[in-house]
C-alpha cells in the first residue's frame, strides 16, 4: 500500500485545478488496486477471483497511464514519475503471479508463463525496456 501513500505525496504539488480531475483520478485508481485485491482475497470461487484480479490490473493500467499523463502536463517529476511507475510495474508483476496460479493458462506466450512473468507493454507505460 505504499504506492497509495506515494500517490498522494506526489499528487499534493498538481495545481489546485487539477484536484478533481487528474489528481482524483489518480488517488482513485491507486487505492481501487488494492481495494480490489483485498476484496479478491476473500472469494471462494476461482472464477470471482479472476474477474478481482483482473479488475486490480484494470486499475493499474488506468494508473500507469494517469502518471505517463501527469508527467506530459509536468504535474510530476521525471524521477518522481519513473519510481512510481517503477513500483506499478512490480505490483503488476504480483498480480500477474496471483493470476498465474488462479489460472495456470492465461494465454500468454510460453516465454511469459513463468509465475509473475509480465509480458513488454505494447505502449511503452509498463516496462522501460519497451522497444513498441
Amino acid at each position: 500500500m505504499q504506492l497509495v501513500t506515494e500517490i498522494y505525496q506526489a499528487t499534493q504539488a498538481v495545481p489546485r485545478g487539477e484536484l478533481y480531475r487528474l489528481t482524483n483520478q489518480l488517488r482513485k485508481e491507486a487505492v481501487s488496486v488494492f481495494s480490489d485485491f483485498a476484496e479478491e482475497q476473500m472469494r471462494f470461487s476461482s472464477k470471482e477471483f479472476r474477474l478481482f484480479l483482473s479488475h486490480a490490473r484494470g486499475s493499474l493500467v488506468e494508473l500507469e497511464t494517469q502518471l505517463m499523463i501527469a508527467l506530459s502536463l509536468g504535474y510530476l517529476r521525471a524521477n518522481q514519475n519513473r519510481a512510481l511507475l517503477d513500483e506499478a510495474e512490480e505490483l503488476g508483476r504480483i498480480l500477474n503471479g496471483f493470476t498465474a496460479t488462479v489460472e495456470p493458462d492465461w494465454g500468454l506466450r510460453p516465454e511469459y508463463s513463468q509465475l509473475g512473468a509480465q509480458p513488454e507493454c505494447r505502449m511503452c507505460i509498463t516496462s522501460p525496456s519497451c522497444t513498441m
